[in-house]
């Protein structure tokens, strides 16, 4: 439980706060984002317990959008497994798109009522969620109504708020005053990009909306902020160690005396403490991960190679207690040989080659190899010039696509292909799809047929990267995980179907290698269930001999990339090398020129991946290491 005290915890989290010189906001980190949303539900229901033992209503302040899903979640099952009832609770809603009728699909109207007020038993009267359909003279005056209804109530209890990547809270876009309170407001443009996924294109994406203001929010007892994954962990170390400024609005809860950040590891990886901690604490347990880090931060921070580090570059940026175990000499030795040592032109291990310093084994010189890819375009992408050399290298090498990934094909490319399988053949199934896409609402779910036309386009994509990089049709296994034939950006949880679609191909193949996305940032999710996909189907095959011998790396690169001091494997590529993957990305047609699933990058994905690959051998020349065109990177998991 999380107690109303700001910096009082009663429960234990992967990373305590701590009160050092960079961070102005009480927050703690947790492994998980399930774990972190599980403790917030715990303190909402208390409270809520606590009111009704007293006869009061508990008002709750809530939000929408991806990172409170899991708390919502977790008070569904309170509810149906514990009797947690929710007839004092009165809620107010932050925000809604303007104008959102409440009956579409995108509204926050519609994603409350499906996300939990639809499972539990608060009374509809007790339901406020601002009004998409306002008129534009009426606004003003219900604004007011709507600050006035909450003072009625009042005032909030606990707010429930998320961060976007501009600073915002609740629609609070940079530029908002201190003392605002519910108004409408223009969104800025990296939001609307951000919203894109879930309606298509983001010209489908409403530019205005109507917002609890600052004060509204200032105005609430207690404050929990949740934020989960690597894209949110700049903002932020913005908003925590950052000055106050209107730019960056969530700043303003610096100065709230009982607000609470909850965030996963990978949220909170840019604060200071997680970041850079020898700034913060000179009594470090030095790991040899750290030293690397920390090595690695250096060289950038004084612009300088490995084996150039002097002892004044250590004892003036932080790191003395590091000098007083090892000299630098020895230390910049050591943290060289340990990144070159990871990098190898033989992904699938060199064969009758000493292995004892190379990132893979030499045996067996022919091995079997999965590269899963959660989309049908991922494998290329991040690790297109890896799966060239696999190939190449004469190993055995099998691709699964673990999604359909029919969401991400526009209705415009599969009318093109509906009107082009008529006009080759006609046909009433074809004209049925034609029909239905040109009658589709905004927002509506597509229909079997036409998700089946947009999955079979993207199969045909997969087939002309595959074949093009040499791999033969009969090694290529679409899975179409079940999880994600929902027809919507919202998927299912993974199921034991999912699971045992999983390890079937594992055992079919009993590779001696397997590739996975380690890249947690895509912005719809679709990366985390399938490696959590993966990592479940290894640990429940653990036991199997051939498993005993089966390595997994996890590779990166559509939105993010390792570290250097994270990698462990790095897989150089030549100029032709990185226009043979380039050429790959682009047999997947429909995801150029305007794809859905951008993120917070705007520009194409072989554009953006190639730019990463190049930044990752630079960095590794600025270290002192061979200069190569592009690096591909990956990191080793190891099964306990």
């Amino acid at each position: 439980m999380i107690e109303i005290k700001k910096k009082d915890i009663t429960y234990k989290p992967a990373g305590q706060f701590e009160e050092t010189r960079f961070e102005k906001i009480h927050n703690v980190i947790f492994e998980s984002s399930d774990e972190a949303s599980a403790k917030v539900a715990e303190e909402i229901a208390e409270l809520i317990r606590k009111k009704q033992s007293k006869g009061k209503a508990c008002v709750l302040g809530l939000a929408t959008g991806s990172s409170p899903i899991r708390v919502y979640d977790e008070l569904v099952r309170m509810h149906r497994e514990e009797g947690l009832s929710f007839k004092n609770v009165i809620t107010f809603n932050l925000d809604e798109y303007l104008p959102m009728d409440k009956e579409n699909r995108q509204s926050y109207f519609h994603f409350m009522h499906e996300q939990l007020f639809d499972h539990i038993d608060i009374l509809p009267e007790n339901i406020n969620i601002p009004d998409g359909m306002i008129s534009s003279e009426s606004t003003k005056e219900y604004c007011l109504a709507y600050e006035q209804k909450i003072r009625e109530a009042g005032g909030i209890d606990f707010q429930l708020l998320g961060i976007g990547r501009t600073g915002h809270v609740g629609f609070n876009e940079p530029g908002s005053h201190y003392n605002s309170g519910t108004r409408v407001i223009t969104l800025d443009h990296i939001t609307r990009v951000d919203a894109a996924p879930a309606f298509l294109g983001i010209d489908n994406v409403p530019r205005k909306a109507i917002t609890m203001g600052i004060a509204t929010v200032r105005s609430a007892r207690r404050i929990v902020l949740l934020a989960w994954g690597q894209n949110k962990a700049g903002i932020i170390k913005k908003t925590i160690e950052g000055e106050i400024s209107p730019q960056v609005p969530a700043t303003y809860l610096q100065e709230h005396e009982n607000c609470t950040f909850v965030l996963d590891k990978a949220a909170g990886s840019e604060l200071t403490r997680n970041k850079t901690p020898w700034l913060v604490d000179e009594s470090l347990d030095w790991t040899d991960n750290l030293t690397a880090k920390a090595v690695v931060w250096l060289c950038s921070t004084v612009d300088k190679s490995i084996l150039h580090l002097t002892d004044k570059d250590y004892n003036d940026n932080g790191m003395s207690g590091l000098l007083a175990q090892e000299d630098s000499y020895d230390l910049n030795i050591r943290m060289f040989n340990r990144l070159q040592h990871t990098i190898t032109g033989w992904p699938g291990g060199k064969p009758d080659a000493d292995d004892t310093k190379r990132p893979e084994r030499a045996k067996p010189a022919k091995k079997r190899v999965i590269i899963f890819s959660p989309h049908p375009d991922d494998d290329v992408i991040s690790m297109g010039g890896t799966f060239d050399r696999l190939v190449d290298q004469g190993h055995e090498v099998h691709v699964a696509y673990q999604t359909s990934g029919n969401i991400a094909v526009s209705d415009k490319d599969a009318l093109r292909y509906a009107e082009i399988s008529k006009r080759i053949s006609s046909s009433h199934e074809a004209q049925t799809i034609i029909d239905t896409i040109k009658s589709k609402k905004e927002s509506s779910v597509d229909s079997l047929e036409v998700r089946n036309l947009k999955g079979n386009i993207r199969r045909g994509e997969s087939y002309a990267a595959t074949r093009y990089l040499g791999l033969e049709d009969s090694n290529v296994h679409f899975l179409d995980l079940p999880f994600y034939e929902t027809g919507t950006i919202k998927k299912n949880n993974l199921s034991e179907e999912d699971i045992k679609i999983m390890m079937d191909i594992i055992k079919t193949v009993e590779p001696h290698q397997m590739y996975a996305a380690g890249d947690l940032a895509d912005p719809h999710g679709t990366h985390k269930v399938c490696l959590d996909a993966v990592f479940e189907a290894m640990a429940r095959l653990k036991s199997e001999p051939f498993m005993e011998d089966c390595w997994l790396w996890l590779y990166r690169g559509a939105w993010h990339e390792w570290d250097v001091d994270q990698i462990e494997m790095a897989v150089p590529l030549s100029p032709d090398q990185v226009l043979r993957k380039r050429n790959a990305i682009f047999c997947h047609q429909s995801q150029k020129d305007g794809v859905m699933f951008q993120g917070e990058d705007s520009r194409e994905f072989w554009m953006r991946a190639e730019e990463r690959n190049k930044d990752t051998a630079a960095k590794y020349n600025a270290l002192g290491l061979a200069d190569y065109a592009a690096m591909e990177a990956f990191v080793r998991y190891k099964l306990e």
